[in-house]
């Protein structure tokens, strides 16, 4: 039973990882489903990027919380990209040591755009947290495309 103990520790940690990553995923979704701000998601000194040659390119590798921010707002509203936009959140890995927390994610996106063009997506999400005393937040985060297809119009 003591072992029991020294594990929930552990489980309660992966378990606020996760929200937070799906927090972070809903405030992404167009229209947004949740209330939050993203930067209160962030460490002050969190890395965005790209991974893989596609995402690379497209996203490339964005330092602090207040860069992240700026960067994610060009594709939410009131600027127009996305008309509608979800991120479906898929069982992955977490490995908490310490006050870091690393997890490994597969997310699917199924976007349609102000053109009118639809699309799926899935990628690989790897992020690092940083436990706080209120909760974890995001101090790296890497999205690199796995698959992508067209989908049918309205």
């Amino acid at each position: 039973m003591s072992e029991r103990l020294h594990q929930a520790p552990a489980v309660d940690t992966r378990s606020m990882v996760v929200d937070t990553l799906a927090r972070y995923l809903a405030l992404c979704d167009v229209p947004v489903r949740t209330e939050g701000e993203l930067g209160d998601l962030f460490t002050e000194d969190a890395v965005w990027e790209g991974g893989g040659s596609e995402y690379a390119e497209k996203f490339g590798r964005t330092e602090g919380r207040e860069a992240i921010v700026e960067m994610l707002s060009a594709y939410l509203p009131p600027t127009p990209h996305f008309r509608t936009n979800v991120h479906l959140l898929f069982p992955g890995t977490v490995d908490v040591k310490g006050v870091t927390a690393r997890g490994s994610w597969p997310m699917q996106q199924l976007s349609r755009y102000e053109s009118g063009a639809a699309e799926v997506v899935v990628a690989k999400l790897d992020v690092t947290f940083r436990i706080g005393p209120d909760r974890p937040r995001i101090s790296a985060f890497r999205t690199e495309r796995l698959f992508s297809a067209p989908l049918a119009g309205e």
